[in-house]
């Protein structure tokens, strides 16, 4: 009897047994559920890109290629980045409605998820710059003064000292910033759209890019002080120096010949 009362199980030994039979059903779970969730994701991003080949086949194949190679109507996209996709067709610029010097911004025709199914089609094609994310690109504490010395040292050539754009050679210009959104400008920098030289990471650091949005975002806000009063368009001291001209010379001429006037009626009466 003391031998068959030794072998007993104790109270709490089922209540063991499940335990660990719950752990390894979980151990199961932990094993397989994140590969089931990976496929799930690499689904999701074929779809996505099956979608994103059909847009381009409609609306760019004709310019850029069938493969995204290019022709003589358009540059090649391999390798440009899901970057240079958001940005071009964000701002309306593609598709163009006609090759030249320079495709202006114009009115979006693709929604958001359409623009980046484009992109992750494109990138399919080619590593490239890859969307900044919001972190990236928002003013929140970037450092507008450091932010104001890159924009003079590096963008003000064309961009003019706060952003209203400039002319520049054979038809081409550089655009008004005013009013482009965040994420755009940081597209810009990373990809060098058109006539602009590329700014990567080994060029300029993100938060350099952030302190530039953070400037222009400063500089061209409704909140923005003016202390300088009319500011002729922000164009600097060319186009002041032509209104002095023009304005201030023309108002002295115009006071000095209604000065003589009287003076000629004075002396005949």
């Amino acid at each position: 009897m003391k031998k068959l009362s030794a072998r007993r199980r104790h109270p709490l030994a089922a209540v063991v047994v499940l335990l660990l039979a719950l752990a390894a059903t979980g151990g199961l779970y932990t094993a397989f559920a994140p590969a089931s969730k990976a496929k799930a994701d690499d689904a999701a991003q074929s779809l996505t890109i099956e979608e994103g080949k059909k847009l381009y086949e409609v609306g760019c194949a004709s310019c850029h290629g069938t493969g995204g190679q290019g022709t003589t109507d358009g540059p090649s996209l391999v390798g440009v980045g899901a970057a240079a996709v958001d940005f071009q067709v964000g701002t309306g610029r593609m598709p163009a409605q006609q090759p030249g010097a320079q495709i202006p911004r114009k009115k979006v025709i693709y929604s958001q998820a359409e623009i980046d199914q484009l992109a992750a089609y494109i990138a399919s094609l080619g590593a490239g710059p890859a969307v900044p994310t919001k972190n990236q690109y928002s003013p929140e504490g970037a450092d507008i003064a450091k932010g104001g010395e890159l924009f003079r040292t590096n963008c003000a050539q064309c961009h003019n000292f706060t952003g209203k754009g400039g002319a520049l050679t054979h038809g081409k210009f550089a655009p008004d910033l005013e009013g482009v959104q965040p994420k755009h400008i940081y597209e810009a920098m990373q990809t060098g759209p058109q006539n602009m030289p590329s700014f990567p990471d080994t060029t300029m650091s993100s938060k350099n890019k952030k302190d530039i949005i953070a400037y222009l975002n400063a500089v061209n806000s409704d909140k923005t002080d003016n202390p300088g009063g009319l500011e002729l368009g922000g164009l600097g001291p060319v186009s002041e120096g032509l209104f002095a001209w023009i304005f201030g010379l023309g108002a002295l001429i115009a006071v000095a010949v209604w000065v003589a006037a009287r003076t000629a009626k004075a002396k005949k009466s």
